[in-house]
């Protein structure tokens, strides 16, 4: 296997693993709201660009909802349309149901 393949399955194993790390620091207070912000700061080992691309897959996928700190409008349209770290998150039904080995996502690592 040469350098650059060997590469991206690294690159997609962590992201497999960042992901269930991610959706189980936002788990933590499962009935309540997180910051984003906050898991940089629980996680301080991931690159804040490994925390968005989970943050923005968990979003897509339906495991987690955003909405915005300030005035709680939920945020539909992903990370793109806004700074992060004016967002909070918590877990969907399906996010939870994940964490309880209801469902299955070869994306993430639970």
């Amino acid at each position: 296997m040469d350098k650059e393949a060997m590469q991206k399955r690294l690159s997609a194993g962590n992201f497999i693993a960042n992901n269930g790390r991610v959706l189980r620091t936002i788990n933590i207070l499962r009935w309540k709201y997180n910051k984003l912000r906050g898991i940089a700061y629980a996680l301080p080992d991931l690159q804040e660009d490994e925390i968005l691309d989970c943050v923005n897959y968990l979003q897509e996928a339906g495991y987690i909802e955003l909405r915005h700190i300030e005035s709680k409008a939920e945020v539909k349209t992903g990370l793109a349309d806004y700074d992060y770290k004016l967002l909070e998150a918590k877990l969907t039904d399906k996010g939870i149901a994940l964490l309880a080995y209801g469902i299955k996502d070869p994306l993430i690592e639970v």
